[in-house]
C-alpha cells in the first residue's frame, strides 16, 4: 500500500523573491538595465584612477540630500534668511553638521572636478570620438561653479553679501548687455530680497535640474564610446582585454565614496562651517573675499582692474574657456601618452601653476598688508563672537519679555529701572542688542542673580571698554533689575 506524499516545495521565501523579481523585470526591464550597467567593459581592468567620476556623482547626491534638509527651514528673504541660518546652526539638532557637510561638499566637488579634469587631460581620454563627452563635461564644470556661486549668498552674512556683490559687479562688465544682465540677476540696482530669491531659485531648482540632465547625457556619451583605458591604448581600437565594471570597479568606487563621506564628516565635526554677522550694506570697512577656489580669479581682477577689467574679467576668461572646450577638436592625434603631447599637457600644467600661484598671492598679499591683515582679523573675530552668542529669534525678545513682565511685578519693576537708566538706548528694547552694545539675551543661562548683580556693580574690562559704567542702586532695585535681565531670551 502506498501513501500519497506531497511533492517537495521550493523555499517559499526564495520563490516569492523570484516571482517578485520576474514580475518587476517584465514591467521595467530592470534586470537588463543592471546587467548592461554592471557588465560595462573596462579595457585593462579596474583602477583607482577611475573613481573620480563616481565620486562626483556621490557628492552631488549628498548635496541634494543635505540641501533638501536645509531647504526645509530656509526662507529666501533679506529679512529672515540670516536668522533662519543662525537658527539652523545654533538650535536645530545636527543643523550645524548638515550645513557643514553641504558647504564643505561644494569644495569637495571642486577638488574632485580638478582631479577628474587633470586625469582626463593627462590620460588623453578626450580623444577618439569623445567630443560630445568632453563638451558635456565642460558644461557640467560651468554649472557646478554656478551652483557654488549662487549658494554662497544664501546665508546673507557679511562675508556672503560682499563677496556676491563683487561677483555681480563683474557681470556689469559684459559688453552691451552687462548693466541689464546685472540688474536682472540682482532683481534691481541693489542687492536685497529679490537677489536672494533669484539666487535661491537658481541654486535649488534651475541649476540642479540642468545638472541632472547633463549628468545623464555625460553618462550616456561615456557608455556610448566606452572607457578609454590605459594611456598606451588606442582610444578607438583598444587592444587590452576588457574586464567588467562589476565587481572590482564597483568595490573601488564604493570604498572611495565611504572615504569621501568620512572625510567630510570629520571636517564638519572638527571645523564646523561658521556664520558671520548679518549683512550690513553700510559697512564700508568690510573687505570681501570669495571662497578659496575663486581666490585666484579675485587676485587676477586686482591686477587688471579699472579700464582693463573688461579684458581681464570677461574677454580673456571667455577665450580660455573656448580653448579648453575645443581641446578634442584642436588635438586630433590619437596619441595619448602625456610625454608625447607636450603642447596640450604643458598648457594644462601651465594654467594649473598660474591659477595656484594667483591664489597663493591673494593670501600672501592679505598677510603682508598690516591694514588688511588687521581688518581680516577683526572680521574673523566678529564671526567667532557671533557664533558664540545664543540664538535670538526675530522680535521674540520683546514680546516674550512683555508676557513675563505682565505676570511678575518684580520683573515689571526691573523693566522700569532698565528703561529709566536708558539701558535700552545701547542694548535695545528687550535687550536684543544694537550697534552700540551687544545683546543681554541669555544672561540668565550664564549668571546667577548674585553674579549678575556683582557684574553690574563692577563691570569687567570688556564692558567698560564699550562704555558701560557701574550701576549704583539700592539692593531691592538691583534684585529687580537682575530678575528682568535673567528672563530675557
Amino acid at each position: 500500500m502506498t501513501t500519497n506524499q506531497p511533492a517537495p516545495q521550493p523555499n517559499d521565501d526564495r520563490s516569492l523573491v523570484t516571482r517578485l523579481d520576474k514580475w518587476l523585470d517584465q514591467r521595467t526591464g530592470v534586470d537588463s538595465i543592471l546587467h548592461e550597467t554592471l557588465d560595462e567593459p573596462i579595457p585593462g581592468g579596474a583602477k583607482w584612477a577611475y573613481v573620480f567620476g563616481s565620486g562626483l556623482i556621490f557628492l552631488f547626491v549628498s548635496q541634494i540630500i543635505t540641501g533638501i534638509c536645509l531647504a526645509l527651514y530656509y526662507v529666501p528673504s533679506a529679512d529672515h534668511a540670516h536668522t533662519i541660518v543662525s537658527y539652523i546652526v545654533k538650535e536645530v539638532t545636527a543643523g550645524s553638521f548638515i550645513r557643514s557637510i553641504h558647504a564643505y561638499g561644494s569644495s569637495g566637488i571642486i577638488i574632485l572636478l580638478a582631479l577628474h579634469i587633470g586625469q582626463t587631460i593627462l590620460y588623453g581620454s578626450y580623444k577618439g570620438r569623445r567630443e560630445l563627452l568632453w563638451l558635456s563635461g565642460c558644461v557640467l564644470l560651468a554649472l557646478m561653479l554656478g551652483m557654488a556661486f549662487t549658494g554662497y549668498l544664501l546665508p546673507w552674512d557679511e562675508k556672503a553679501y560682499f563677496a556676491s556683490a563683487v561677483g555681480t559687479n563683474l557681470i556689469a562688465e559684459v559688453p552691451l548687455i552687462g548693466p541689464v544682465l546685472q540688474k536682472l540677476v540682482r532683481g534691481g540696482d541693489q542687492m536685497g530680497t529679490l537677489t536672494i530669491s533669484r539666487f535661491y531659485v537658481l541654486h535649488v531648482f534651475i541649476l540642479p535640474g540642468i545638472l541632472i540632465g547633463f549628468i545623464a547625457a555625460h553618462v550616456f556619451f561615456f557608455r556610448k564610446v566606452g572607457a578609454a583605458g590605459p594611456i598606451k591604448e588606442d582610444p578607438v581600437h583598444p587592444k587590452l582585454p576588457a574586464v567588467p565594471f562589476y565587481p572590482r570597479q564597483v568595490v573601488m568606487d564604493a570604498i572611495f565614496a565611504i572615504v569621501l563621506i568620512c572625510i567630510l564628516a570629520i571636517i564638519a565635526i572638527k571645523i564646523p562651517m561658521d556664520l558671520g554677522p548679518r549683512a550690513n550694506p553700510a559697512d564700508t570697512a568690510f573687505l570681501p573675499r570669495p571662497e578659496w577656489y575663486y581666490r585666484p580669479a579675485f587676485q587676477w581682477l586686482k591686477y587688471l582692474s579699472g579700464s582693463w577689467s573688461l579684458i581681464g574679467g570677461i574677454i580673456l576668461p571667455a577665450v580660455l574657456a573656448l580653448i579648453f572646450a575645443a581641446a578634442p577638436f584642436l588635438d586630433r592625434r590619437l596619441e595619448r601618452r602625456p610625454w608625447r603631447r607636450p603642447i596640450s599637457v604643458g598648457a594644462f600644467l601651465l594654467f594649473l601653476f598660474a591659477y595656484t600661484s594667483l591664489g597663493v598671492a591673494s593670501y600672501r598679499d592679505d598677510n603682508r598688508d598690516p591694514g588688511v591683515a588687521a581688518q581680516m582679523q577683526k572680521q574673523d573675530e566678529d564671526t567667532k563672537n557671533f557664533m558664540q552668542k545664543l540664538f535670538v529669534p526675530e522680535a521674540a525678545a520683546g514680546s516674550a519679555s512683555a508676557t513675563l513682565v505682565a505676570a511678575d511685578p518684580k520683573i515689571l519693576k526691573g523693566l522700569a529701572i532698565f528703561q529709566a537708566n536708558s539701558c535700552n538706548s545701547c542694548h535695545g528694547d528687550g535687550g536684543i542688542g544694537t550697534a552700540a552694545a551687544g545683546p543681554l539675551t541669555g544672561a540668565g543661562q550664564k549668571y546667577t542673580d548674585a553674579q549678575l548683580i556683582a557684574l553690574l556693580h563692577s563691570p569687567n574690562i570688556k564692558m567698560t571698554g564699550g562704555g558701560m559704567t557701574p550701576v549704583d542702586l539700592k539692593q531691592d532695585e538691583m534684585e529687580a533689575l537682575s530678575a528682568y535681565l535673567r528672563q530675557l531670551h
